[in-house]
């Protein structure tokens, strides 16, 4: 088996360095969840496709350390491979670094190419194996020595997002940036983090799949910010408008000597979750570090007016190729052969036809039957299903557009359900519209609020291993911090913010169900109390009356669907023709 083959070559490697363990994550150089191929070392070695993941192999033994999104795909793809699955979020399942510390021998030593590894992972690695002595050598990308077909990294070129879409001026966010550096004590920062640079500078590009980023590197000075960039894939126009605005282009390389130059009077502020350890060894010993959460990830989630009014008409467009496609799939389903890939492609011809569509957002999630109990599930022709009219179909997609990033996931009825599948069906949509309608008092976080959306659900002993909501870009990646609801995110929810709604319940080799809504944060009333807030939804699109239980609904259960229905008829009726109005009417009709 190829797989088997390869990490027998990587021991080979690891004997000749006197190694005896070599770590694999999933990460590229800027800590991206989402890669280009280049960076799937990951995958090339264990076979995984998943997007979070991290290999171990040691001279006896391999592992794979991956969380609940993944558990069954895991299983399926690591089968012959030798190599084990830990699943992270079962109790007693020991991370890989304590697990390392339980395995090797004292004084061992244990590789990895630093150039993928955060800061902080490697602080964590210290701290678990500090004990033992192990060693870690940091300079070993023994995959790129072994991957003979590696492919290239990205030479796409960039384009400049316009202030109408962006709302504010890279001149106006570097402003901003500069204010926030001053306040914590420093004269430089260092941005490594694809989106944040892309959302910083107004620019966009094609160097990750669904990602409109690019790869490279910033320093932001006092007067000046420097672009570290492959030239070749900035145009001549591009360039001269970034440099008319005090943006210095210098080659990727060179941030290893400009780090390096930094003097002992400096300060600079970096992000230790996303600064790698290479570049933190490349900077002046001497210099101030100031470890902080990157300033712009906070200036990015929460979205300008400009902004707001962009993805709410983008919600609108999304939304028409939404309810085009659900009308082709309920008409089509018992009268042509429809499979989960040509219902794949058809959804995304659909949004090809709105204005502004870049491309998807992420891989399309189309899972039919027991499919859909994959939280991650991506179809191929040799196991792929075709649609019959009975059963569930889960589709979660989205788009990219020049004015926003949409996530939405709806589950739809081809025909007879089973009472479970009804009554699950109904107690996701009890967990979704728990959240819809909290009203909350500001300083909430995500944590808070997680219980909600799981509460029905765990009424019958059911749960889903995920959060139930992330933060969205705009025009950027589909899963944007800091922002989330789960039950360890304690990030205040900002006036503006965007963040996904989506409780499920996935049964193994049954079915999957899961509802999923973009939602603005806003502000509600305010009294003695202090500031109320609220969501409002931005996803356009109806809910499957069909899969409903409707007697396990309360009355204002009941209201809160009518109300919702009656916006999106509301909305998306005026751009749809005769017979898709009526159709969507009696879709969002009354219950």
């Amino acid at each position: 088996m190829i797989i088997r083959d390869r990490v027998e070559k990587l021991r080979q490697l690891m004997k000749e360095n006197q190694m005896d363990a070599y770590i694999i994550p999933s990460f590229d150089a800027h800590q991206s969840e989402y890669v280009a191929e280049h960076w799937k070392s990951r995958q090339w070695i264990s076979g995984f496709t998943g997007s979070a993941g991290t290999v171990v192999i040691t001279l006896e033994d391999a592992g794979l350390w991956t969380d609940g999104r993944y558990y069954i795909q895991a299983e399926k793809q690591l089968d012959g491979s030798g190599i084990r699955l830990f699943r992270m979020m079962d109790p007693g399942v020991l991370f890989y670094t304590k697990w390392l510390a339980d395995v090797l021998n004292e004084g061992s030593i244990v590789g990895f190419d630093g150039n993928v590894f955060s800061l902080d992972m490697v602080k964590k690695m210290e701290k678990d194996l500090k004990a033992k002595r192990i060693e870690l050598k940091m300079n070993q990308d023994f995959i790129g020595d072994l991957w003979e077909d590696r492919p290239e990294i990205p030479k796409g070129s960039i384009f400049t997002h316009d202030v109408k879409y962006a709302g504010k001026s890279r001149v106006e966010k570097l402003n901003e940036v500069r204010e926030e550096m001053k306040n914590i004590g420093a004269n430089y920062y260092i941005l490594t983090s694809l989106d944040d640079i892309a959302w910083l500078l107004n620019i966009r590009g094609a160097d990750v799949p669904n990602n409109p980023v690019v790869i490279a590197n910033v320093i932001v000075a006092e007067h000046k910010c420097y672009l570290f960039i492959d030239s070749s894939k900035v145009p001549s126009l591009v360039k001269a408008e970034l440099e008319a605005e005090g943006i210095e282009l210098k080659a990727n390389h060179e941030i290893q000597t400009f780090l390096e130059n930094i003097t002992n009077e400096d300060a600079i502020i970096l992000d230790s979750n996303k600064t790698n350890i290479s570049l933190y060894h490349a900077i002046n010993s001497n210099t101030k570090k100031i470890e902080s959460p990157d300033i712009t990830t906070n200036l990015k989630a929460i979205k300008n007016e400009v902004e707001i009014k962009n993805l709410k008409w983008c919600g609108i467009k999304d939304g028409l190729a939404m309810v085009k496609f659900i009308k082709w799939l309920k008409n089509g389903v018992d009268k042509e052969e429809i499979t989960e890939i040509t219902a794949e492609e058809r959804l995304e011809d659909f949004r090809r036809g709105q204005e502004g569509f870049v491309g998807p957002s992420f891989d399309t999630i189309a899972g039919y039957k027991e499919h859909a109990a994959m939280m991650h599930y991506k179809a191929n022709k040799e196991t792929q299903y075709t649609l019959k009219n009975e059963g569930l179909f889960l589709i979660d997609s989205g788009g990219q557009y020049y004015d926003g990033t949409t996530d939405i996931t709806r589950t739809i009825v081809l025909g007879k359900l089973t009472d479970e599948q009804k009554r699950d069906f109904t107690l996701v949509l009890k967990g979704f519209i728990a959240l819809s309608s909290v009203k909350y008092l500001y300083g909430v976080t995500g944590s808070n609020l997680d219980v909600l959306a799981r509460q029905p659900i765990w009424q019958y002993g059911l749960d889903y291993k995920c959060g139930t909501g992330h933060g969205v870009g705009f025009f950027l990646n589909v899963h944007e911090g800091p922002q989330s609801i789960r039950n360890n995110n304690h990030v205040t929810l900002e006036k503006g913010m965007i963040i996904t709604n989506e409780p499920g319940i996935y049964l193994e080799g049954q079915y999957g169900i899961r509802i999923e809504n973009m939602m603005l944060v806003v502000e509600d009333e305010k009294t003695a109390f202090g500031q109320f807030m609220k969501f409002e939804a931005i996803t356009y699109c109806p809910i499957d009356l069909a899969g409903i239980q409707i007697d396990m609904l309360t009355e204002s259960e009941k209201q809160w669907l009518n109300n919702y229905h009656q916006e999106v008829y509301t909305k998306l009726a005026p751009y749809l023709n005769e017979e898709e109005s009526v159709w969507l009417r009696e879709e969002t009709r009354e219950i």
